[in-house]
């Protein structure tokens, strides 16, 4: 194992983390060209897309059948899974894996549906930990704009519809999106995230990322 990283893994783990509408997926597809025009090894990894039980989650959404524990222990099958399949094999080659969302996802999520954040974190406790963490901060306003431009409509757990925070859809997104943005924020402030301004073009906001990622790259935490 290398000694460089924070997992011991030969490879990097970085994270682009923040809400749904964030721009976390713009960032993740531009660095992870930059990497490979570095002639690194780049994987990425994104939230809910482990073979095995995304289309376990996705038939449960549809059908209205998750509840908060099961909503929880479902989604930490998912990580559990691309850890051991996708991620732990990527490191071990030397990779940079990156992460679109990562544990810290679990715990605001859960923990705004009602469950004891040292729950969530000993749920997760097996899970190495990131060499970068970048947090994409989007004021609600914003990501309500983004959200019904990009898909036309508000989504249902994305609101928080499923836990009955309000019968109007765009009230219930923005009570679910604030509690999860307070969230982020002691996360950000528990585990040092890189915090971005989301609003921010894409470009600017990659030129800080690019930046960040190469001096890492530059201090010879991988070969």
């Amino acid at each position: 194992m290398h000694k460089n990283t924070n997992h011991g893994y030969d490879g990097l783990l970085i994270v682009v983390e923040g809400t749904d509408g964030s721009g976390k997926s713009t960032q993740v597809n531009m660095l992870s060209q930059y990497i490979k025009d570095k002639c690194f090894g780049c994987a990425v990894s994104q939230w809910k897309t482990s073979r095995l039980i995304s289309g376990v989650i996705n038939e449960a959404k549809e059908r209205n059948m998750l509840n908060t524990t099961t909503f929880s222990l479902l989604y930490a099958a998912d990580y559990t899974d691309r850890l051991e399949n996708e991620i732990i094999p990527a490191l071990k080659a030397g990779f940079v894996v990156l992460m679109d969302r990562y544990i810290y996802t679990a715990y605001v999520r859960d923990s705004v549906r009602g469950h004891d954040i040292n729950w969530v974190k000993n749920l997760y406790s097996f899970a190495p930990k990131p060499d970068l963490v970048f947090y994409l901060n989007v004021p609600v306003g914003n990501l309500i704009k983004r959200l019904i431009a990009k898909n036309g409509v508000l989504d249902y757990f994305e609101s928080g519809r499923d836990i009955g925070l309000s019968t109007d859809i765009y009230n219930s997104f923005e009570i679910y999106q604030k509690r999860c943005l307070d969230e982020y924020k002691k996360l950000s402030k528990e585990y040092k995230f890189i915090e971005l301004d989301g609003t921010k073009e894409p470009s600017e906001i990659h030129e800080v990322i690019k930046a960040k990622v190469q001096e890492l790259l530059d201090s010879g935490a991988i070969e």
